[in-house]
């Protein structure tokens, strides 16, 4: 059985609204609400839903990038959530983070050395200028870029070129876990395909698992061993990514894949069409929070929640997926 790498129980996220003259808290967006999740040493997991799920709050939770409102996070059986600045700070070196947007993400005034660099004497695994240079080297040549742009700023390069760079810093530090927040959506299809090989080869060579959010199932399809799929800060349905394409339980899940463009013009599919808006994360739904927009709703499901079933009892409940009530 795999290393256990990150384990999320009950994870809740909540900001808080305020109101009047002396700003007293009225109400919180429930942005994640209370998801369990895990990630095994060499996994990709991935994350999906539509915009404003929570699927990016709950990443950046996951690794202190933000600070959880409730829930048991552990990272190598260590709970994150307990850690000093200075435990956080060496744990940082196991855990990285590559953004959506790269350029939003690179300093316009720091070159590719530094951008790259910069951590390497911050944490002390180079101790000079010389030792960097030579490490930001190889790093750009397992980035697939030549060591004579270094000395480049982010606006030099394109989109891809930047992302790789974004790669480059997050690889660095040699960590255990990248969280990958919606890394290929903001890039032209074909700059997607170099990506997504990419990160498959570093992957392979440097051992990593990678949390990869996306909302694009074709991919996630092709690059994820598992998935997780939120609405509206809850998880709907969890399972390997062979068993959630092939036999999607929860109608939400359903309508998400018959969303999904036909890979031939003579398949046939029939669209899932939802019904209304996605309610607000400030006052959601009682019982399953789809039911407002679900075409199979009853009136239990503003009582029941999505079931959570253990489909291995061997690892202690590690291994779960959430069925429909309809089921």
């Amino acid at each position: 059985m795999k290393e256990v790498l990150l384990k999320v129980r009950g994870l809740k996220k909540y900001f808080p609204v305020l109101s009047g003259l002396f700003r007293r808290q009225v109400g919180s967006v429930k942005a994640v609400d209370g998801i369990d999740f895990t990630i095994h040493s060499g996994e990709v997991l991935g994350m999906v839903g539509e915009s404003g799920c929570g699927k990016s709050t709950a990443g950046r939770a996951a690794i202190r990038l933000i600070e959880p409102t409730a829930g048991h996070v552990t990272f190598l059986g260590q709970d994150l959530l307990t850690l000093s600045k200075q435990q956080m700070k060496e744990m940082r070196k196991k855990v990285q983070i590559v953004f959506q947007d790269p350029y939003a993400s690179l300093n316009p005034r720091k070159t590719v050395r530094e951008s790259i660099g910069e951590a390497l004497l911050y944490h002390g695994l180079v101790s000079n200028k010389q030792e960097q240079t030579e490490r930001v080297a190889e790093i750009l040549h397992q980035i697939g870029l030549q060591p004579d742009v270094m000395n480049r700023y982010p606006h030099q390069f394109s989109g891809g070129q930047q992302q790789r760079i974004c790669i480059g810093r997050a690889i660095a530090l040699n960590p255990r876990l990248i969280v990958c927040d919606e890394a290929v959506s903001a890039l032209d299809v074909s700059v997607q395909a170099q990506i997504l090989n990419l990160l498959a080869e570093l992957k392979e060579k440097l051992g990593l698992s990678y949390l990869f959010i996306s909302h694009d199932l074709s991919i996630v399809r092709h690059i994820c061993d598992r998935v997780v799929v939120l609405y509206l800060g809850k998880v709907m349905e969890s399972a390997s990514a062979e068993e959630l394409f092939s036999n999607p339980k929860h109608p939400y899940t359903q309508a998400l894949l018959s969303a999904v463009p036909k890979s031939h013009p003579h398949e046939k599919k029939t669209r899932i069409m939802l019904k209304g808006e996605i309610p607000s994360a400030l006052n959601p739904p009682s019982g399953c929070p789809f039911r407002t927009r679900c075409p199979y709703a009853q009136p239990i499901c503003a009582e029941t929640p999505p079931v959570k079933i253990v489909t291995d009892k061997k690892t202690g409940g590690q291994d779960h997926t959430y069925h429909c009530i309809l089921d």
